[in-house]
């Protein structure tokens, strides 16, 4: 006999292919880039559709693909689930290795279902749970090292003076760092806790201010749009400021649902942030976006999208709030996962891509055709964003969009100006440089 969770699960399964017929995109993400994007009306699904290719990894000699006048090589491999890099002032290059702490309970078969579907790509593979620190020979091949274990699900690393900050889901450790040393031994202390119960979105991104007085958190919420309670999202979809001297902390802006890169805007050294929107209201909603980071400003999260679109799911509405809420900069596309920002005026790629920022696009789970899987530039003129993104890296996925190679994730730049990929579905760094 079938229970009644079964029944209801298959059902969902079977509502799941019939959504991913009808439930296709119209616009293309490209469409939906710059500061005023097209936005649809919004649709309701039994099951939004999903499409996620199956993640086989690359083979031996491929690479991703990089447009005219690049070049890739890959300068580490056999890592555990790459999310996030950080050079060190002396060149090393650190790598963060980590996944969610599976702490968010399962308890609708919507869950188990889509938790199924993605978990097929390769995304949710076992993260190290540490950071391993890449340094350059002479021979221009990279060492590797495993630079600090024991850690709880990590994300941003900051390194103010001798103090290495790094945010694990539930809070930000400190620990001591000697220039050149290739492992930390010492234990860390916790310097303040974060938001970390149930972690629907655990990734903590981690910012310090050019002085060294702050630091800057980017937490998601813990749902899509409220539905655990909103007692659930308290301190959460904002950026928070830590004061490195007392480790007490503030909200510095809220209603972002899920802030997962943060960086300082070279020329106008303002807040900058990448932010994914919310899902299951039609592939081509909603698109997630590039925005600076007012202090005190409201962006909309849960109660409206993309300014004050209303998103009429969320039961207890706030006017007051939708009123102030603020359209974000620039638009990335519907889905398309940015989970990488970096901001280069000089770099050593071509110098039509100087001064603008890098997105790393983490791709698509919930829309179909794929969207994301590519790392993007985003030109800017005078402190803003001042064109449309143009492709730096793809070829993550086939072409027919049923295998996936790899993922890009964290960005950075080395000492010689090259553009560095952590790759969370191939377990690889890539580096990209002129060719």
């Amino acid at each position: 006999m079938i229970d009644s969770l079964t029944r209801t699960t298959l059902g969902l399964a079977c509502a799941v292919l019939l959504a991913a017929c009808g439930g296709k995109a119209e616009l293309h993400p490209a469409q939906q880039s710059g500061d005023a994007p097209p936005l649809p009306a919004a649709r309701n699904f039994l099951v939004p559709p999903m499409q996620v290719p199956n993640g086989v990894g690359w083979k031996d000699g491929q690479t991703p693909k990089v447009a005219d006048g690049l070049k890739i090589e890959k300068i580490a491999d056999g890592l555990m689930h790459p999310r996030q890099l950080y050079v060190l002032p002396n060149h090393d290059v650190l790598v963060v290795e980590a996944n969610g702490p599976g702490a968010e309970p399962v308890t609708t078969p919507k869950q188990l279902i889509a938790n199924k579907i993605k978990g097929q790509s390769g995304k949710s593979g076992k993260g190290g749970n540490r950071i391993t620190l890449l340094r350059a020979g002479a021979d221009g091949r990279w060492e590797k090292h495993v630079f600090l274990e024991h850690l709880h699900s990590p994300f941003g690393v900051q390194l103010i003076g001798s103090d290495l900050y790094v945010a694990n889901a539930d809070a930000i450790m400190k620990f001591p760092y000697v220039a050149g040393q290739t492992r930390i031994t010492a234990p860390g202390v916790e310097f303040t806790d974060l938001p970390g119960t149930i972690n629907h979105h655990w990734t903590k991104a981690l910012l310090a201010s050019p002085d060294g007085r702050k630091l800057y958190v980017g937490v998601g919420s813990n749902s899509n749009i409220g539905e655990n309670g909103l007692e659930q999202e308290y301190r959460r979809a904002v950026v928070l400021e830590v004061d490195v001297a007392s480790a007490g902390s503030r909200i510095y802006a809220s209603g972002i649902r899920n802030p997962t890169g943060l960086q300082w805007e070279p020329t106008t050294g303002k807040l900058w942030a990448i932010a994914n929107e919310r899902d299951e209201i039609g592939a081509d909603l909603v698109p997630d976006y590039l925005t600076s980071v007012q202090e005190g400003g409201f962006y909309g999260w849960p109660y409206s999208y993309y300014g004050q679109h209303v998103d009429t799911r969320v039961k207890q509405q706030r006017e007051d709030l939708v009123a102030k809420a603020i359209k974000p900069d620039y638009a990335l596309g519907s889905h398309v996962a940015a989970l990488g920002l970096w901001f280069s005026q000089d770099n050593a790629l071509p110098a039509k891509y100087h001064g603008g920022a890098f997105v790393a696009e983490h791709g698509s789970w919930d829309r179909s055709p794929l969207s994301g899987y590519e790392v993007v530039y985003v030109p800017f003129q005078q402190g803003m964003p001042a064109g449309p993104p143009q492709t730096v890296v793809s070829g993550f996925h086939s072409d027919d969009e049923k295998q996936l190679f790899g993922a890009p994730v964290g960005l950075a730049q080395d000492a010689s100006g090259a553009l560095l990929i952590a790759d969370d579905v191939g377990d690889t760094v890539w580096r990209v440089s002129s060719r």
